[in-house]
Order: C-alpha cells, then sequence, then structure tokens
C-alpha cells in the first residue's frame, strides 16, 4: 500500500511540473479592433469571443515589431529585435522558442507561416528551415502570402484589387517538399485547420507545442467557398470569420480528446493591421496608427491566453509582448532562457497568468522607421509617419521628427489625439532618458 502511494505521488508531481500543452494562434496583420471582444462591430468572432471569455484578455499587449520579420524574431528569440540589431539566428537556432520546448520533450510543429529564412532560392533546403529551428513538424509557406509577387508586379493596391487565389506564386510546403505551386490562397485557412486538427489528434498521449501561424488576413485576402460573401465586412470580414471558425476547430478537438485543462491556448497577431490598403485590411481602432508605425495601432494587438482550471477568466490592462512568451514558456515547462542570443529581455508572465500579480513589464520600445517609448501609462514620440509606405507605389513614407517629443497618457488618451508634452516636460524628459538607456543595452 505505502508503494502504491508513493508511486501514485510520484505520477501526480511528475505530470503537475511537465508544463501544459502550448497551443500559440498567430495570424498575420489582425487589427486590435477587429474581433468581436477587442470592439468589432462588423466581423462575427463567437469562438474567439468565448476564448476571451474564458480566459485572460489582455489590452496593452504588444508584438515585438510593426511588422512580420521583426515580430517574428521577437517571438522566437525572447529578445527585442531593436537589441538584437545583426544577430545571425542561424547561429542560435538551437536556442530559438520551438528548440527550448523541443529539448523539453515536446513534440512541435509549425503551420503556416515562418519568415525566419527570408527567401532563399531553395526553402527546402535552407539552414533555417523550421526544420531545423526545433521543429518535428513543418507545413506551410517560407514568408508572406504576398511574396514573390506576380512577375512584373509590385504589391499595390491595383494588385490586390484585381488578383486572384493564384496570382502570387507562393510555394506550400510540407517539411522538405514543395506540394503545391503556386498555392491556392482561398485554402490556406481551412487546410491548416485541418492539418491543426490532425496533429493534436495524433500527439495526443504527448506534451506538445503547435505553432499555428496563419498566412491571413495579410493582404491579399482570401476566405474558402464556403465563407466567401458570408460576413458584413466583405471579404475582409469572410477571412476573419473563417480564422474565427479555425479557432473553433482546434478548441472542439481539444475537449474531444480531453486535453481542455492541461492545454494553454494563446491567441494573437504579428502586428497591426494594414489599413492602408482598404478592404484588404483591417482596423485598430481606437487606436491610432497601422502596420508599420510606431502609434500604438502599428503595435498593440489582441493577447488572449486560456488554461481552464489554471488561469482564470479576467482582463489584464498591464504591458506585456510576444517576446514574452519565450520566457512564461520557458517558465511553465522548466526550460531555459536562450544564454547566447542578444538583447534578451524576456519577461515571464506567469505569475500574472496564475495569480492575478501585476505584469512585470511597465515598459516599451517601439522601432521600425519611426520611434517611441512607453512607460507606465506615458508615451512619447521622436518619430511619426502615417503609414508604412504608398499604397499606389510602394514609396516608403516619410517621418516626421518632434523634439520636443511628443507625449500622451494611455490611461486617458488610447487614440494619442492630445499631446501634453508642454505641460510635462520632466515626464518628457524622464521617458527620453529611459529610452535612450534601453537603447544601449546589450
Amino acid at each position: 500500500m505505502r508503494l502504491l502511494l508513493i508511486y501514485l505521488l510520484a505520477l501526480f508531481f511528475s505530470s503537475a511540473t511537465a508544463g501544459p500543452n502550448i497551443v500559440l494562434i498567430f495570424v498575420d496583420d489582425l487589427g486590435y479592433g477587429d474581433i468581436g471582444c477587442y470592439g468589432s462591430k462588423l466581423n462575427k468572432t463567437p469562438n474567439l469571443d468565448k476564448l476571451a471569455a474564458e480566459g485572460q484578455r489582455w489590452t496593452s499587449f504588444y508584438a515585438s515589431g510593426s511588422t512580420c520579420v521583426p515580430s517574428r524574431r521577437g517571438l522566437m528569440t525572447g529578445s527585442h529585435p531593436a537589441l538584437l540589431k545583426a544577430a545571425k539566428l542561424v547561429n542560435h537556432r538551437n536556442e530559438l522558442l520551438p528548440a527550448m520546448l523541443q529539448k523539453q520533450g515536446y513534440a512541435t510543429a509549425i503551420l503556416g507561416k515562418w519568415h525566419l529564412a527570408g527567401y532563399p532560392k531553395d526553402f527546402t533546403s535552407s539552414e533555417m528551415h523550421p526544420l531545423e529551428c526545433g521543429f518535428d513538424y513543418h507545413f506551410g509557406t517560407p514568408g508572406s502570402n504576398d511574396v514573390p509577387p506576380p512577375p512584373g508586379k509590385k504589391q499595390t493596391r491595383e494588385v490586390f484589387d484585381n488578383c486572384d487565389k493564384f496570382s502570387f506564386p507562393v510555394p506550400l510546403i510540407r517539411g522538405r517538399e514543395v506540394v503545391e505551386h503556386p498555392v491556392n490562397q482561398e485554402l490556406l485557412t481551412k487546410r491548416y485547420t485541418e492539418e491543426a486538427v490532425k496533429w493534436i489528434t495524433e500527439k495526443k498521449n504527448e506534451r506538445f507545442f503547435l505553432y499555428l501561424a496563419h498566412n491571413m488576413p495579410h493582404a491579399p485576402v482570401f476566405a474558402s467557398p464556403e465563407f466567401q460573401g458570408k460576413s458584413e465586412n466583405g471579404r475582409y470580414g469572410d477571412v476573419i470569420e473563417e480564422i474565427d471558425w479555425s479557432v473553433g476547430q482546434v478548441m472542439a478537438t481539444i475537449n474531444k480528446l480531453d486535453l481542455d485543462r492541461q492545454t494553454l491556448v494563446v491567441f494573437t497577431s504579428d502586428n497591426g493591421p494594414w489599413s492602408m490598403f482598404g478592404p484588404h485590411g483591417g482596423t485598430a481602432k481606437p487606436l491610432r496608427g497601422e502596420k508599420g508605425t510606431s502609434w500604438e495601432g502599428g503595435f498593440r494587438v489582441p493577447g488572449i491566453f486560456r488554461w481552464p482550471g489554471t488561469i482564470k477568466p479576467g482582463e489584464v490592462s498591464g504591458i506585456g509582448a510576444n517576446l514574452d512568451l519565450y520566457a512564461t514558456f520557458a517558465k511553465l515547462t522548466g526550460g531555459s532562457l536562450p544564454g547566447h542570443i542578444p538583447g534578451g529581455i524576456s519577461r515571464d508572465l506567469s505569475e500574472t497568468l496564475l495569480n492575478d500579480a501585476p505584469s512585470p513589464r511597465t515598459t516599451w520600445y517601439y522601432p521600425g522607421g519611426s520611434e517611441a517609448w512607453r512607460s507606465g501609462n506615458y508615451k512619447i514620440h521622436t518619430m511619426t509617419k502615417v503609414r508604412s509606405s504608398d499604397p499606389d507605389t510602394r514609396k516608403r513614407a516619410p517621418v516626421e521628427v518632434h523634439n520636443p517629443p511628443l507625449l500622451f497618457d494611455l490611461s486617458t488618451d488610447i487614440g494619442e489625439e492630445r499631446d501634453i508634452s508642454g505641460e510635462n516636460p520632466e515626464i518628457s524628459a524622464r521617458l527620453l532618458s529611459e529610452m535612450r538607456t534601453f537603447k544601449k543595452a546589450k
């Protein structure tokens, strides 16, 4: 009897410390205001709304960058992309997020967009292929669904207006084999979802990490035939509602397999919406700005965490960022932070998630052509721009320099409409000093 009790206790503590399954749903160019639980009245997102109601909904959650690649570099390294600088990730493949989890015994898979290897001539043999970076299984595209563009064209509003599902010669790759070229973009969300359901089912008896990195709603936007013309928000709304369906399918699978209380599900976006492309992009409202800017709309994105029985449902107003997922996942699984990647500032959010503690992150730096710094509720802008580029020519947008910096109180002015720098020079000076210290960090 005593031996049986010892065995059961050992089994209990082993399972309790093994860490949860992790499903990270990472969408592309979704705006802060694009889903119901963050204020959308146009897009119907019942599955995401349910996910948020059953978990924690963060209202100041940031992408690591305001464009695709910097955001993913931050996510995968736990480092701020501004501090990574010219670091070659190929030299740190065994320290990337999936490799860390793989070392902890997790089965790992990426379904969707990678975008950490650039666009090599042969992605299937790239040194930065996902299978070289800690993933056991891969099915997706090398990068964004608008690269390469149609022959002789640029990624302009006119091209997005007139393209079809095969216009962009983007390959779909399983492991190291090209399975479709060009891929039918109408089916991307559906196919990734089907793969997710299948893979989770296959790995139900293992600890697993699924990185479901949808290509959508990055322009050009496409939904499968079952969703076309169904929303009240045109093609873009169709795409968002199919993503919501995908979340529902993943959650139904987790529930069906009785994995609900063993699985942490995180939903977020890689950056803000590409609003300059009109019906091909979303909205960050009530935030100002969009993808490629240092306004809140470029960086602040939905952040939802659900883990029944462990994460108490609620709303978190503290600051968090996608690069903080590295330290958080490491803490929950017994893993380690990377020891050699420069600029590592990932913060462990687990005490906030599990025990309602204040977020350990109190500041945020916004780089990428323009520049801003947040400290608590205050934010300065030293440089701003309206958008990343001209949607008709793709010429880079001009940058306006501000000396002294613009200053906003985000607690009362989430839309960054009223510059209060003239009334608070000491606050502007403090934030400017903090930002300069951050930029000097190694």
